[in-house]
């Protein structure tokens, strides 16, 4: 039988006496065709199977044992032919011993139990295995609250604990990379970091060393644990073995706010969930999308967070260096703009903005008859997820004309036509913008320099106008990766001091232009401006689900 046609057939298993009907072949970690196992037959039930080796974006290890079942198997005769009970159901016969849900693959026929005695004695006894040397770490330890040990413990365990010896010390608070550290007590040797860092990352680093209760985790001697996705180690571990070194120690999770959000820092997309209590962050970690980045992401959008508690963070607008309110200075721009109308200007946008903050400057943009370009923002890159491009929005800014089909390319046209005293009036809206080729000479010969940002740089110290802006976790938007998915983000914090989104800045400076608001809210924006871009055109915001939709990569 050819392996498109295994994939097509459907068979019929029972758990725990229910039948039901599975493929005979589902994606393995790799999302390739493989054997289905009892476990994945389990989880299409509905039925859980404890576990703590498996991960199902993971090569099967087998090794923790605490996913063992009973299984049965339809008799045959010796012409190969099913055997029958005297009510006419086929002869079962339960096999003699146990076998791990996670690698062993099902057949047509095969009854699978779950719940019986037997299997509630071997998950006890797993359990108390693991639990022999543990720690009682629970009070002090970053897992608690999220802790599948724990939670397996309370549904599986034993009541008292029968161990009276004294427990075996290993060591604990071992740095196992800059951003990781480790605990050999609480390790259970479940192998998915090594299985991780070695599969997924391509990094093989990690491995177990020494015997028995001895066993440890530990980095390859001459190798470092220092990939750019080591973080998710953390994320996957079952146990608090491992923890992340900016976490560590700093609050509780359950006292935590997850607002579901998306990773600003490349032009993947990532989708991630804002860890926050009392508007201050904590932590970022991966949000599962298996169309962008499975259950991953790389440390370098962890600590994307750290710019919203910047010490040089921008709280208050400024006029000439002066403090000034919101409201005046946006009238300020705007009295400045109708009094020199005959003035040249232009516009350089950030794809850090969302979606709606753009269409809103390519509005700007459209009012003032100007040039307009987003600036190129070139990284580091990978073959995991790190893209090239830093920007989150730089198909947003192609898609709603604030730049055309390649970025950047009339940023030296600007910067020229500065020079040759063309244009006088200049916009810059970005998050810890840097543009290099605006030297304070060039910039010296405007007549209005105003700039959006988040944080202070050498442009804002240069600028006439200064709005304070908000990050990606101070406000709700939309990104465009750069696979054409669009995805929506959602504010976690509030702003500092007096700081607001761009679409607020834009929105209340086209008011006092042109008397209109477009939209009050980003989702109001949004419905506004889909009818400008055609690729979004019979998209609603409610229609963008929590994996974001796939729309056309060109205008």
């Amino acid at each position: 039988m050819s392996q498109m046609n295994e994939k097509d057939q459907l068979v019929t298993v029972k758990v725990n006496g229910k039948p039901i009907t599975v493929s005979l072949l589902t994606p393995d970690w790799r999302g390739q065709p493989a054997p289905t196992t009892i476990m994945q037959a389990c989880i299409l039930a509905g039925v859980e199977i404890p576990h703590f080796c498996y991960h199902p974006k993971l090569p099967v290890a087998g090794n923790c044992r605490m996913c063992l079942v009973e299984v049965g198997f339809p008799v045959k005769d010796s012409s190969g032919k099913p055997v029958f009970n005297p009510d006419g159901t086929p002869k079962v016969q339960k096999s003699p011993r146990p076998v791990i849900a996670c690698a062993t693959p099902i057949t047509p026929g095969m009854e699978i139990y779950t719940d019986t005695l037997a299997v509630k004695q071997m998950r006890t006894g797993i359990l108390e295995f693991l639990l022999a040397n543990h720690p009682l770490d629970c009070p002090i330890c970053d897992q608690a609250g999220e802790c599948t040990l724990q939670e397996h413990a309370v549904a599986y365990g034993r009541d008292k604990s029968r161990f009276k010896e004294t427990k075996l010390h290993k060591p604990k608070a071992v740095q196992l990379g800059p951003r990781v550290m480790y605990d050999a007590e609480r390790c259970i040797l479940c192998t998915r970091c090594i299985r991780f860092t070695r599969e997924i990352v391509g990094d093989d680093v990690l491995g177990i060393i020494n015997r028995g209760a001895r066993s440890m985790v530990a980095v390859y001697p001459g190798k470092k644990f220092d990939n750019n996705y080591t973080l998710n180690t953390v994320d996957i571990c079952p146990v608090g073995a491992l923890t992340s070194a900016d976490f560590r120690f700093r609050m509780r999770v359950w006292f935590l706010k997850e607002t579901p959000s998306i990773c600003p820092g490349c032009s993947t997309g990532c989708n991630i969930t804002i860890w926050s209590r009392q508007n201050v962050i904590y932590r970022i970690t991966p949000r599962q999308n298996d169309e962008v980045n499975g259950p991953w992401m790389c440390d370098h959008g962890r600590f994307q967070y750290k710019l919203t508690q910047s010490p040089t963070r921008l709280i208050r607008p400024t006029v000439n260096g002066k403090g000034i309110s919101p409201q005046h200075a946006v009238e300020y721009v705007a009295n400045f703009l109708q009094k020199n109308s005959s003035k040249q200007a232009a516009i350089i946008a950030s794809g850090q903005l969302s979606t709606e903050e753009l269409w809103l400057v390519a509005k700007l943009k459209s009012l003032l008859n100007c040039t307009s370009d987003t600036l190129v923002a070139q990284g580091p890159h990978d073959h995991l997820l790190l893209s090239s491009d830093q920007n989150p929005n730089t198909l947003g800014a192609i898609l709603t004309g604030v730049c055309y089909s390649e970025v950047g390319l009339y940023i030296p046209k600007i910067i020229h036509d500065i020079e040759v005293g063309r244009v006088k009036i200049l916009f810059v809206f970005g998050e810890n913008t840097q543009v290099p080729e605006l030297t304070q000479p060039i910039l010296g010969k405007l007549d209005l320099l105003v700039v959006y940002d988040v944080v202070r740089t050498a442009l804002t110290d240069q600028a006439h106008v200064v709005f304070p802006g908000a990050t990606f976790a101070e406000k709700t938007g939309t990104f465009i990766n750069k696979s054409g998915r669009i995805q929506k983000f959602f504010q976690a914090v509030e702003p500092p001091g007096e700081a607001r989104p761009a679409y607020l800045w834009i929105n209340n400076l086209l008011a006092c232009l042109t008397g209109k608001k477009l939209g009050a809210q980003p989702e109001e924006i949004f419905n506004i401006m889909k009818d400008d871009i055609p690729a979004i055109k019979n998209l609603h915001w409610d229609q963008i689900g929590m994996a974001g939709v796939q729309i056309h990569s060109k205008p």
